[in-house]
């Protein structure tokens, strides 16, 4: 990373080191009854258990009641059967209904006593213990199974301990279980596709480094990633988890100006819709509804936990030493290095990433996070919720503050520049192919019902569509779109009132663009 942008940014440098989690309140809300006061269901099961299970499952709500109360009768009665029977003990299994429990027995004379305990008995060879035994020689010469050996686990059903290994290679899960020395007859070699790989949550607050140097926090799950701080790295910048395990790569980044960056994340790493709250839980992203001044905010970051304040103004603009930063919103929280890019919700709802400040959580400080609502819209990002849903932010408020009116004076084109191209509202830019820019400015405007037209103009040799998006409530739908095939790419398209930008996308080739547009 470039030294520079590891210098000092207010208080919030991007330093090296472990992030020191310490237990700090929790975020407020915490602990209140669900929204809406939904009881528990009957038997002390959640009722989102029941649905999530009558989904799965394909089962009615009364039958996951059921399955689920049989399955708690089932519990009680194993860890009876298992003290019990003793070495005899085979182990135990639901049929595939979940309605019927089986229970082996290594002699057949205790047969008897599962039965009057309500399971079915079934006579085999090799108690559980014996089968643990023979797992526990495994797992000793694991480290001599070769990558066509994926795994290996007790199959009490059928008495035995399963060994995977990838289709057309189960010989080399044989050589691995007789290199092992485990009894003949006590392990089944079974083809499977399988490619485990290990899975690590992304979460709000949580720490990463850069180029394994570097340290910053998380700020909000998006699809693909996370969002964070734009000091914290440049596109290219590789990050790992605070585990020290491979995260991701930084795609975008925007510092000084703004201060955002984009983290795309490995198979290895799945964004949840949860912010660590550095004391002992996390809790839910459901939305980035802006809060307005003077409501409270709660801050996590990798250093100092969570910390929560009030909003004091917006669209703030920091002169740091690198530059100058706008459209930031002040707040009277205090952070530390480290903390930079870190989560900032009030209630549930996502408000920004942390930018920098002064100050420290001692004698207490100011601190600015770039709202995150104009970081989803400058990269047509996805926010995850809790709920597993994900949608960009709603436009934020006052649009006509984020965009230029469909009213306002064109911007004239670089001097010794001709374009085909005018229209109440002209952006000019720069595209290539697999590339797309949000226009204006990356954000969005306002219409009223009529007819919106607009013009795009590229060189000769390259090919560029612009689509015009209406902004539905969840997401940006393309309602027309028109192409530079045959030169200039002109569009018309009645809409209705709404939120609308023009999406710029590179197809082959690349250079310079003009856009213009009118919204009547």
């Amino acid at each position: 990373m470039d030294r520079r942008r590891i210098t000092a940014i207010g208080v919030l440098v991007v330093a090296a080191g472990a992030a020191a989690a310490v237990t700090l309140p929790s975020f407020a809300g915490e602990g209140a009854a669900p929204r809406g006061g939904a009881p528990a269901a009957s038997d002390g099961v959640a009722p989102e258990v029941v649905d999530a299970l009558s989904r799965d499952l394909s089962l009615s709500r009364q039958q996951a009641a059921t399955r689920l109360r049989t399955e708690r009768w089932a519990a009680g009665t194993v860890a009876r059967l298992r003290t019990e029977l003793g070495e005899d003990y085979g182990g135990s299994w639901l049929s595939a209904d979940g309605a019927t429990l089986t229970v082996a027995v290594a002699d057949p004379a205790r047969a008897a006593r599962v039965k009057a305990a309500g399971a079915v008995p079934k006579q085999v060879d090799r108690g559980a213990r014996e089968l643990d035994a023979v797992k526990s020689r495994l797992d000793s010469a694991g480290g001599k199974a070769s990558p066509d050996v994926s795994g290996w686990y007790v199959d009490v059903a059928t008495n035995s301990v399963v060994v995977l290994a990838q289709p057309g290679a189960e010989a080399a899960g044989r050589r691995f279980a007789e290199a092992s020395g485990v009894p003949a007859g006590s392990v089944r070699v079974r083809a499977a596709a399988e490619t485990p790989r290990p899975l690590f949550d992304v979460r709000g607050g949580d720490a990463f480094f850069i180029n394994n140097a570097g340290l910053c926090s998380v700020g909000f799950s998006v699809v693909g990633g996370f969002v964070t701080a734009g000091h914290c790295g440049q596109p290219g910048d590789r990050t790992t988890g605070a585990n020290r395990i491979a995260q991701g790569t930084f795609t975008a980044s925007s510092f000084p100006g703004d201060d955002w960056a984009v983290v795309e994340v490995n198979g290895e790493w799945t964004p949840q819709g949860v912010v660590n709250d550095f004391n002992g839980g996390t809790v839910p992203v459901n939305g980035s509804t802006e809060a307005p001044v003077g409501a409270s905010v709660c801050r996590s970051g990798s250093t100092t936990g969570t910390r929560c304040g009030v909003i004091q103004a917006k669209n703030a603009t920091v002169n740091y030493p690198e530059g100058t930063v706008t459209g930031l919103t002040r707040t009277d929280v205090c952070a530390e290095p480290g903390d930079s890019g870190g989560a900032w919700l009030s209630g549930d709802q996502a408000q920004g990433v942390t930018s920098g400040g002064s100050g420290d959580c001692t004698q207490g400080g100011v601190t600015f996070f770039q709202p995150v609502n104009e970081i989803l819209q400058r990269n047509n990002l996805a926010l995850v919720t809790a709920a597993g849903r994900s949608a960009p932010s709603a436009p934020p408020a006052g649009g006509g503050a984020t965009a230029p009116p469909a009213t306002a004076a064109p911007s004239a084109p670089p001097a010794g520049e001709q374009t085909a191209c005018t229209g109440q509202v002209s952006r000019t830019g720069q595209i290539a192919a697999g590339r797309a820019q949000n226009q204006p400015d990356g954000r969005w405007f306002r219409a009223a019902t009529g007819s919106q037209q607009a013009c795009l103009d590229a060189p000769e040799g390259t090919l560029v569509a612009v689509q015009l998006q209406r902004f539905t409530g969840t997401s940006f739908e393309t309602v027309a779109s028109a192409d530079t095939s045959d030169g200039v790419a002109r569009l018309t398209a009645g809409t209705p009132a709404g939120v609308y930008r023009y999406r710029v996308v590179g197809l082959d080739g690349a250079g310079a663009y003009t856009l213009a547009f009118s919204a009547r």
